[in-house]
């Protein structure tokens, strides 16, 4: 932590000092203040300038260590999170309508899924604290990161999930040893219900809308693709990135990362980000084009990792959208599914509905005229495919059953690729 200045709230601005106990301010509430780490960037940059960070040897997300609020290095897990593949997919690009498209492989964590980045961070903090016990609500996948870091931690979890989340990610849950609650009703009642159960038995609370921990483990996603684009791809920086939404934090999180990047000369240009939602539940979508006000929506989409009607990081992502200068939009579910296929059969990253999300989305806001088809692009495939396998079969269909003859094996010059 000798590089946290301090902690403030992003309404009031009222700042706390780096070792608060505090999540939220208590002027502002749960709702509104949201605190956010603020570090000594002048000393970040002596230790961590454009030229020696690049030679770090370090593959993995706590080569950024000065840029995360980190006391007790010697707690950090064993598990290797971070560093994941940064691909340049011409044939991605051409079907999107963009000149060049890097799409960032996050499926490739040790729990298959970006969440990875957040729950190592949460998972250290909780050590650093004395936790005895961690929780979290999700809709799935930062179920299954905390419950692979907790385990590897020997930290016991509690985990809080909709009655939807997906059976493969479930299983990961119990294979790791978690707690599992499976609450009958929304990703939003079982957010609710974990907030309580935290607070009346003392447990470390590892939902990032209120731990502003989190989102640091968040940004080290951008952190890397600068990186990796100035060391594989000389510096060819996208204008735009997108991001899939649900809560709001990973956004949140892909814009500081940005802009730390940007402050210490890494990044030269900040890019514009492109938050992308499923039409059946759309609040970010619909407070960018109205008034800014959050409206509570339905959650009634396939890709179960946004599907979040009550976004408690409203706020941050709203703000980091409309400070990079970019959009929102929505797609269909049906164009979610036609983007996990095109995108596996193009650039061979085989992504979850979520992820596959901010691809259909790049794809619509190209025909839109929001992006242009001379721009670069960049997208996160959030999680991997296998995730949620009966949505990829959904999207791809069922093999074709033949009896054990010759006879019956049709010849076909290769799999369909239309896009």
């Amino acid at each position: 932590m000798s590089y946290v200045k301090q902690l403030a709230c992003i309404t009031c601005g009222q700042t706390f000092p780096a070792d608060t106990p505090l999540f939220t301010c208590p002027s502002c509430g749960i709702e509104d203040g949201v605190l956010d780490v603020q570090y000594d960037y002048d000393a970040v940059a002596r230790v961590m300038p454009p030229h020696e960070a690049r030679a770090s040897g370090l593959r993995s997300m706590w080569r950024y260590l000065p840029l995360l609020p980190i006391e007790q290095p010697a707690l950090l897990p064993p598990l290797s999170v971070g560093w994941t593949p940064l691909y340049n997919s011409a044939s991605l690009a051409g079907a999107l309508g963009v000149k060049s498209l890097y799409i960032k492989d996050e499926g490739r964590n040790p729990t298959a899924s970006f969440k990875d980045r957040a729950s190592a961070v949460g998972v250290v903090k909780a050590k650093e604290a004395g936790a005895t016990r961690i929780a979290c609500a999700s809709t799935g996948n930062a179920a299954s990161s905390l419950a692979g870091f907790a385990a590897a931690a020997a930290l016991p979890a509690t985990i809080f999930v909709p009655e939807r989340a997906p059976e493969a990610k479930v299983a990961q849950l119990l294979v790791y040893g978690a707690q599992v609650f499976s609450v009958e009703g929304s990703y939003d009642e079982a957010w609710e219900l974990c907030q309580k159960a935290s607070a009346a038995f003392g447990w470390y609370n590892r939902n990032c809308a209120v731990n502003p921990y989190l989102i640091e483990g968040k940004k080290t996603v951008s952190l890397e693709l600068v990186e990796q684009i100035i060391e594989q791809y000389d510096g060819r920086f996208p204008d735009w990135i997108a991001v899939s939404v649900g809560d709001g934090c990973t956004i949140a999180g892909v814009w500081k990362g940005l802009v730390e990047m940007h402050i210490l000369g890494f990044l030269p240009k900040l890019p514009k980000l492109l938050g992308v939602q499923a039409d059946g539940c759309q609040p970010f979508c619909r407070a960018f084009a109205t008034d800014g006000k959050l409206t509570p929506a339905s959650a009634d989409t396939l890709a179960d990792s946004i599907a979040v009607g009550y976004p408690r990081n409203f706020q941050k992502a709203l703000r980091a959208v409309r400070q990079s200068g970019g959009a929102f939009i929505a797609v269909t579910d049906q164009a979610i599914l036609d983007a996990l296929c095109y995108t596996a059969r193009t650039a061979a990253v085989f992504s979850e509905p979520a992820g596959a999300a901010c691809i259909a989305g790049v794809r619509a806001a190209v025909a839109s005229g929001i992006i242009g088809q001379d721009a670069i692009a960049a997208v996160l495939s959030t999680g991997n495919g296998l995730k949620d396998t009966k949505s990829a079969i959904l999207a791809a269909g069922e093999p074709t059953r033949i009896p054990p003859r010759l006879s019956a094996v049709s010849h076909r010059e290769g799999a369909k690729t239309d896009v």
